[in-house]
């Protein structure tokens, strides 16, 4: 595993965005205060949360049939079976796979997420997307940026309110990627159900996690310059390739795949 300062303290004072996220999973590894928050989202809030897992696996194996054999996954939250190198490595045995997160309990789990094939290599980054410059230097130790990358951020851009400039780090990591890479994005939105979206920023905010929810259109300027892939930039339940789009439940996740020129 990369190189890693000291494991830093977990606050289970203060809920984490990947906690809450472990919590509207089902999840175990989180604390009172994550359980706090996920407990007053509203019921739409973790059926994102699956959604957005399941067209992970969906996405992954899309880009490891097409051939695709590296991913830098940022924001990977506590792992969940399947994790993205288990769906990629099925496809792709000899798939190389980085993880990247900033919350120290994610850290303690890198061991599971570093169990790979044989044939394949994972390798876990602690630390925060706001810093890409740190990311792909360490990822650079087990990735060829020469040769075509899935960078993929899910659950993760909704935390980054416009003054972090978001979609700069979005073209901070695709500069740095080798034409034919692919971006892999989620996003919850703000334009689906404005009263489900404001109760959700709210219980966000008295946990003192800042949610920004974003449109349709303010989420389709991370992919200025990119080559959206069918079926375009959806929401998640409808985005498949080759497979008739899921049931017609209701989701406030937008999500795209776009390749690099």
């Amino acid at each position: 595993m990369t190189a890693q300062a000291p494991h830093p303290p977990i606050d289970t004072s203060k809920p984490h965005s990947a906690r809450v996220y472990d919590a509207l999973l089902g999840g175990k590894d989180n604390y009172p205060v994550d359980q706090q928050v996920a407990e007053l989202l509203p019921v739409e809030a973790k059926v994102g949360a699956r959604q957005q897992r399941s067209f992970m696996n969906r996405a992954t194996a899309w880009l490891a049939s097409e051939g695709v054999t590296q991913f830098l996954d940022i924001g990977t939250g506590i792992p969940t079976e399947p994790n993205l190198h288990q769906t990629a490595q099925e496809i792709r045995p000899s798939a190389r796979v980085v993880y990247c997160d900033n919350d120290p309990i994610v850290l303690r789990h890198a061991e599971a997420l570093l169990v790979s094939r044989p044939e394949g290599v994972t390798d876990y980054v602690h630390a925060d997307v706001r810093e890409p410059a740190i990311i792909l230097d360490a990822a650079r130790e087990t990735l060829d940026f020469d040769r075509p990358i899935a960078l993929s951020l899910l659950g993760l851009l909704h935390f980054l309110p416009d003054a972090e400039k978001p979609i700069d780090i979005i073209r901070t990591f695709t500069d740095a990627m080798a034409p034919g890479s692919y971006v892999v994005l989620s996003h919850g939105a703000s334009d689906v159900n404005e009263e489900i979206g404001q109760q959700s920023e709210d219980e966000y905010k008295k946990g003192g996690i800042q949610l920004a929810l974003r449109s349709r259109e303010e989420f389709s300027r991370f992919f200025e310059g990119l080559e959206i892939v069918a079926p375009g930039l959806v929401k998640a339940p409808e985005w498949f390739n080759g497979t008739p789009a899921p049931t017609q439940e209701f989701s406030g996740i937008y999500v795209a795949v776009a390749r690099v020129p």
